[in-house]
């Protein structure tokens, strides 16, 4: 019997290990992979204590920390496929068959990068269509790309094919970027960077691979398109919630609604901490917070009982 199992093990979840082996909580950490979402960025410029870092970067930093306590188990490589409630125990089912009963749980799934649900898109992904820029931006070497999406996320993108593609072309669904304007403005700083607002994205074609992005221009109603190798999608993420979307209440977003306060679900025993929550702004340094929030909470709720 665990005190506690973390699902996930992105920053959040981490952290949540972390605090729990300083509380000599017995914890169980389930998660696909280590680092989470953060893993792909080529650059984190607001992590407090560091100047600058990639992905990879904090992920190894944060998994160090982790590793030098004992008494934390991990396994990696495992996704969880149930939840069950017993009386005032759960009953955790990897998918391996495996079950793990548990006082109390933390939910740290974090999030995925949401898709454009366009014609086109699900054909050809990997095949000119991409979600991560840090992994295939290199495939732009020389060529013509475009980002749909101007928040963090697109310019993120952005600036991980300047180093490669000859011409960016920036999508943005509204009328105006909502990006920082730091990473705007090393963007127009390259000059290969053509900005266009007011477009929503209709169609990817191609042979083989991706050839061309249709869109729309919303304040005219203009189709254009844009002959190019790569589509880099970049519209925000969405919860990983199917393990819990009919457990706990979530809103209409897909997101986990937790007590702001204490991080607690609707279920009592159960927590949740970062990108799946309800929490306003997804930012990882809030994560690792509301990750620390919540284990100090599990702790005064089992010393309670």
């Amino acid at each position: 019997m665990y005190d506690l199992i973390i699902i996930g093990a992105g920053p959040a979840g981490i952290a949540a290990g972390i605090y729990a082996a300083r509380k000599k909580l017995k914890t169980l950490i389930i998660s696909a992979d280590i680092g989470g979402q953060p893993v792909i960025a080529s650059k984190i410029n607001n992590f407090i204590g560091f100047k600058s870092l990639s992905g990879v970067e904090l992920k190894k930093a944060l998994e160090e920390h982790l590793r030098s306590y004992e008494g934390i188990e991990l396994k990696e490589g495992q996704k969880v496929s149930k939840i069950e409630k017993n009386g005032e125990r759960f009953s955790i089912t990897a998918e391996n068959e495996e079950i793990f009963e548990t006082k109390t749980v933390l939910l740290a799934m974090g999030s995925r990068p949401r898709k454009l649900n366009v014609p086109g898109e699900s054909k050809f992904e990997g095949r000119g269509v991409f979600y991560c820029s840090i992994c295939d931006a290199p495939l732009m070497k020389n060529k013509i790309a475009a980002v749909v999406g101007g928040g963090n996320s697109g310019f993120y993108a952005v600036l991980d094919l300047i180093s490669y593609a000859s011409k960016i072309y920036v999508l943005e669904y509204s009328d105006s970027f909502k990006a920082d304007p730091i990473y705007i403005d090393k963007a127009k700083e390259s000059g290969r960077v053509e900005f266009i607002t007011m477009a929503a994205a209709q169609e990817i074609t191609g042979d083989g691979f991706v050839k061309n992005l249709k869109y729309q221009k919303r304040d005219t109603g203009e189709n254009k398109e844009i002959d190019l190798d790569g589509v880099f999608v970049a519209v925000g993420y969405q919860p990983n919630n199917p393990l819990v979307k009919d457990l706990v209440k979530i809103n209409n977003n897909g997101r986990v609604i937790i007590n702001h306060q204490t991080q607690e679900t609707s279920i009592p025993g159960i927590w949740a901490a970062g990108d799946v929550t309800d929490v306003l702004y997804n930012q990882i340094n809030i994560a690792i917070g509301d990750a620390i929030t919540a284990v100090l909470n599990i702790y005064d709720y089992l010393n309670e009982r």
